[in-house]
């Protein structure tokens, strides 16, 4: 409870943003986030009435106790929206998952809220489970998103690309922007996951970006030499993804909505 206090205060009182409350707590942003929007769902304002100086009270009043109502009587997200709002720029699940409790007192978790839509997801087109073995394969790709930087010395603001890779047996991800989806920046973001995992996948499945993939082709893709000299430098296979197939590194495809 001293923590959501300070967190309303940084936030309001002083005017901080959520990352810098966030380290100056040492708590995560996503926790300072979900402080907030409890806060809000409630109507809580600072400063704080003198009622909320009580733990208890406060307690209650943000985290009220589950109702008695089974499961399946509780309101059940709009998962059609869900799918179609997921279509936008800059809409994640944890987004979606916040308005759903902002609108509902009886609502589920976080992790419940995401195993369900993927449960639905996958029931609109039936397709093969894919089954990874651990250290078999690592999915890399660019994610659609972009996010503005500001450069220090300058002032510019520039728009960076966001670089994923993703281990295909347990979902482990790195992620890291990038000022472009130059070779550079592609050679040196594998660099850097490689560095981060610990070592390397026996495959690492690709996008077909110009960057790593000279020419897409069902049959005989030309993966671009320097690409290629990477893989064979950390003894792993360059496995390009078929053209217009994103199920083939649908675990990137997949890490990348919650970014």
């Amino acid at each position: 409870m001293r923590h959501i206090r300070e967190v309303l205060r940084l936030h309001y009182s002083v005017g901080m943003s959520q990352r810098a409350v966030a380290r100056s707590l040492g708590l995560a942003q996503g926790t300072v986030c979900k402080y907030l929007s409890l806060a809000s769902r409630v109507g809580m304002t600072w400063p704080l009435p003198p009622e909320f100086h009580d733990d208890v009270f406060l307690e209650n009043r943000l985290f009220p106790p589950p109702a008695d109502l089974p499961s399946n009587e509780r309101p059940q997200p709009d998962w059609p929206a869900v799918h179609r709002e997921l279509r936008r720029p800059g809409v994640t699940l944890m987004l979606l998952w916040e308005e759903y409790c902002g609108s509902n007192s009886d609502s589920f978790s976080h992790s419940w809220f995401c195993e369900r839509y993927k449960d639905w997801a996958g029931r609109l087109k039936p397709t093969l489970r894919q089954v990874h073995v651990a250290g078999e394969k690592l999915f890399v790709d660019y994610s659609g998103h972009t996010v503005e930087v500001v450069e220090g010395t300058t002032g510019e603001l520039r728009t960076a690309q966001i670089f994923v890779a993703v281990l295909g047996a347990s979902n482990y991800t790195y992620a890291e922007a990038s000022s472009s989806q130059s070779l550079a920046n592609w050679i040196a973001s594998h660099v850097r996951a490689f560095s981060y995992f610990g070592g390397t996948a026996r495959q690492t499945v690709s996008d077909n970006l110009k960057a790593g993939i000279t020419r897409a082709c069902f049959h005989e893709p030309m993966v671009n030499r320097t690409y290629a000299d990477l893989a064979r430098y950390y003894r792993t296979a360059i496995v390009p993804a078929r053209p217009y197939r994103p199920r083939d590194k649908a675990s990137a495809s997949y890490c990348t909505s919650f970014l």
